[in-house]
């Protein structure tokens, strides 16, 4: 075994794998075949070092190295004058590991240190004849009081709708001097809530600056204009002097998260936990430490449901070879033209994403794109982001295409605003026609100097990518004991045996335009339908869960998104009488799964810190500082801008959330006079259209991101970068030019 593995990996290098292996590799696999050569008795047969034999040899013309070769060695020497050498890799990549495991211990230890907000719900009542009071602990210093009060009090969603009907409900924070003097003064000023003359009970968020040091008595005095008692329910949390820079602490966390990101130090997932943890050690220090029941709460298990429900499906329908059957059907329709084909792929992307949402579109044709890709010997990496992108666009059109969206239409304030799916989708659908129409073309431009063909016929790519998955087996075997060194050495062993059929096929193959390209009655014979009756049972199966997509709103329909994938994939698993759950819950994206926890708790941590009430409420104060006569035209750049660049950068499913009371109070002040309709149109294209803008600024994006990484086609966040945000910009502005020209000309206002 260790005579094959050595002489293999003397046998001669290639450029290709030296990128995809590298030294480090080879050392590796140097140290695991020495640990299991006592377990041997092969012989190593003795041999001069390769770079040394291909240099030697070159002269007398036998093996000349090629200039790829002495390319990578340029470089490699380079970097070890640099002190970038092997050994110096490892030595940065150990500082890297300390500095995070640094940074995690203190988060851990600083989380711990004060105990979780149980947030006690007080309960008054008050009248104008007889005021509240309630008590506020002294026993830590206050700085900072943000408080809950739950009651028949008007949100700021809805002050427009009854403003000229309301009795006021005065809150304020008085204290007692610690001088002796017993002297009663007001510690904050006095905050006025509205009260619901129909008693509908709502939560109302305020927040007082106080500074205790002074006073032995500190306490909330709460009056009301109503004779009758008026019951409330109260929450607070006593916040530090700290508490005052809360935001941009959060925004200190979002930017080391998409550093850690963008520069590929740790994985996504691994980024995403460590952003969560932060932003949780940030709320224990400033005393709004979350209970382990509220964090998980705070994971959005509809969406999760929904991917599970749907990869578990994807995973059983895959056995039936259907994707190499529907791939070799679009070759035929594109006649294995390039170009035809990705027009085909992003068509339908956008078109059946704004029916069908964005997430589980992508689920289903990333395995047809991937195998169609590998058919007409593409690089599958950009085909993708072509069509996740146009998956976001198209989603945007319609109320079900985008979670944002569903998010959007289901507020009651809105629908009472006569906005419904007909009247979202026939202001939207109108504007992403162009958008899409603009992105094709910028599409075209910016793919036009770029080769999408790899540079290896079919069967080679595949090697390579075998190549790349016996080392990621290989490197995941720990080096404990004798027999797993056994089995990483016999990994690595399979691995560099097909690195040398690579070798062999390459010398003897031309890279020149390959008879299978035409041979379509071999392609017919390999790609077809494997399992007709489990085809049978998962199209069955797939077809329910579709229509039960299009048809959860109904009113007898009790069940959401992610329960209907959910039961679906219960439904195919006993269908497909499936035995083998290991070998299925392999092809599941977990890292994904967990990559949307981390990411959802991230979000809410960063929400509990004012960063998204912080953007929403700077863009209503630009909007009421400008005159009226061109206050619907500011309000319109600045939500659908601030919408895309927000959510590019941080998730646009609690940023919508966020801004929808601000937006809907904006179209709702008769103060302000803006008609909600072109605010709502703002908000909607910008949160989808700027998910486009970063790998992680829309959930389809990640998920098409997983498969491919799954499949052996990493996209990583630059890569998407380079791609995705120029046509948030595109498509973005086209956005705003129709919006303006529809409502700040035209004047169509109305739902």
């Amino acid at each position: 075994m260790t005579e094959i593995v050595i002489d293999v990996m003397r046998s001669g290098e290639d450029p290709d794998i030296e990128e995809t292996g590298g030294e480090a590799l080879h050392a590796d696999l140097l140290a695991s075949t020495r640990s299991t050569t006592s377990m041997t008795t092969e012989s190593v047969p003795n041999g001069k070092n390769e770079r040394s034999r291909l240099l030697s040899e070159g002269g007398n013309g036998r093996v000349a190295p090629s200039k790829a070769y002495v390319a990578v060695e340029k470089v490699r020497l380079a970097f070890s004058k640099l002190g970038f050498s092997a050994k110096g890799k490892d030595r940065l990549k150990t500082i890297k590991v300390l500095i995070m495991f640094s940074i995690v211990a203190v988060a851990t230890f600083l989380f711990g240190a004060n105990d979780e907000d149980d947030h006690v719900m007080h309960f008054e009542a008050a009248s104008s004849s007889s005021p509240a009071e309630h008590d506020i602990p002294l026993d830590i210093p206050h700085a900072l009081l943000e408080v809950k009060f739950t009651g028949p009090f008007i949100p700021k969603i809805r002050t427009g709708e009854i403003k000229n009907n309301t009795v006021n409900f005065t809150v304020a924070i008085m204290g007692i001097l610690a001088d002796g003097s017993n002297q009663v003064q007001v510690v904050s000023k006095n905050v006025t809530l509205s009260l619901d003359p129909n008693r509908t009970v709502e939560k109302v968020e305020k927040s007082f600056d106080v500074d205790s040091h002074q006073y032995s008595r500190l306490f909330f005095h709460i009056e009301s204009e109503d004779p009758k008692l008026i019951p409330f329910g109260m929450v607070f949390d006593s916040l530090p002097e700290a508490g005052h820079y809360q935001v941009i602490f959060a925004g200190i966390i979002l930017g080391f998260v998409y550093i850690l990101i963008i520069f590929e130090l740790v994985h996504r997932t691994i980024a995403a936990m460590m952003g969560s943890l932060l932003a949780l050690m940030t709320l224990s220090l400033l005393n709004k430490r979350p209970t382990l029941e509220t964090t998980v709460e705070w994971i959005d298990f509809e969406t999760i449901g929904l991917l599970f429900g749907m990869m578990t499906l994807v995973a059983i329908f895959s056995n039936t070879g259907v994707f190499d059957w529907l791939a070799l059907k679009a070759y035929k329709m594109a006649k294995g033209k390039v170009w035809p084909l990705i027009t085909i792929l992003c068509l339908f992307a956008g078109i059946v994403s704004a029916f069908l949402d964005n997430v589980t579109t992508i689920l289903l044709l990333t395995p047809v794109s991937i195998k169609l890709c590998q058919v007409l010997n593409l690089d599958p990496t950009r085909v993708l982001m072509a069509e996740v992108v146009f998956s976001n666009i198209g989603g945007t059109a319609t109320a079900v295409g985008d979670p944002p969206n569903v998010i959007i239409v289901s507020n009651k304030s809105i629908l009472a605003a006569g906005i419904t799916f007909a009247t979202f989708t026939l202001h939207l659908c109108i504007g992403i026609v162009f958008c899409m129409a603009g992105a094709y073309g910028l599409l075209r431009l910016m793919y036009r100097k770029l080769d999408l063909a790899n540079e290896d016929p079919p069967d080679v790519a595949e090697l390579k990518r075998e190549v790349k998955v016996w080392r990621r087996t290989a490197s995941r075997v720990p080096m404990v004991s004798v027999e797993q060194k056994a089995v990483r050495a016999m990994l690595m062993g399979k691995m560099l045996e097909t690195e040398q059929k690579l070798r062999d096929m390459r010398s003897t193959r031309s890279r020149s335009t390959e008879k299978w390209r035409e041979n379509l009655v071999e392609l017919e014979q390999k790609y077809r339908i494997t399992d007709f009756p489990l085809l049978v049972k998962s199209t069955g199966v797939l077809i329910v869960v579709v229509i039960f997509f299009f048809a959860h709103s109904a009113p007898a329909i009790h069940v959401g998104l992610g329960w209907i994938a959910l039961l679906g994939g219960v439904w195919l698993l006993v269908l497909a009488d499936v035995h083998d759950l290991e070998a299925l819950l392999e092809k599941i994206e977990w890292a994904t799964l967990l990559f949307f926890a981390a990411l959802f708790v991230l979000m809410e941590a960063l929400g509990e810190l004012k960063l998204i009430d912080f953007l929403g409420e700077q863009t209503s104060n630009l909007i009421q500082s400008v005159p009226e006569s061109s206050r619907l035209t500011v309000a319109i750049i600045s939500i659908l801008w601030l919408s895309a660049i927000a959510s590019s950068f941080i998730d646009n499913i609690p940023f919508t959330t966020a801004m929808i009371p601000i937006v809907v109070a904006l179209g709702s002040d008769t103060d302000v006079n803006l008609p909600l309709p072109p605010l709502v149109w703002a908000l909607a294209m910008g949160a989808c259209l700027g998910g486009n803008g970063t790998l992680i600024g829309a959930s389809a994006n990640v998920v098409c991101a997983g498969l491919a990484e799954q499949h052996g086609y990493p996209i990583t966040f630059n890569m998407f970068f380079k791609i995705g945000f120029p046509m948030m910009l595109v498509t973005n502005a086209i956005a705003m030019v129709y919006l303006l020209i529809c409502h700040s000309a035209l004047g169509w206002n109305s739902p």
